[in-house]
């Protein structure tokens, strides 16, 4: 069975090419290409409680810290944490993999910038 990603959930059309994305941008959560393939998802969608500035519910959301009683609320978010039970990738790696990766995108830039 194919997983849904945030977006496709809420019918929120904030996703790359959806109704709403011209008018008020595209989402982080779809944006955000470092999550890709977490929880079985494309881009952050199945991790958008942990990507900053989501547009959910009609507004932006800002950090994890401030936006997690609104997204632990979220049938979305509970639908991922039953479909994917001892799978679940916990906030704080989740957190890591978004910090992390650009400093290793930097590191190795500047090694093929120093051959």
């Amino acid at each position: 069975m194919r997983k849904m990603n945030c977006w496709e959930f809420m019918k929120c059309g904030f996703e790359l090419g959806g109704r709403k994305s011209k008018e008020f941008g595209v989402c982080s959560a779809a944006r955000e290409t470092r999550l890709d393939g977490a929880h079985g998802g494309r881009s952050g969608g199945r991790s958008c409680w942990i990507i900053p500035n989501t547009l959910c519910y009609g507004k932006q959301q800002g950090l994890f810290s401030e936006k997690r009683s609104t997204c632990e609320k979220c049938g979305f978010f509970w639908t991922v944490k039953r479909e994917e039970g001892p799978r679940l990738i916990f906030a704080p790696v989740l957190l890591n993999v978004l910090q992390k990766v650009p400093r290793i995108l930097r590191a190795n830039q500047e090694e093929r910038e120093a051959a």
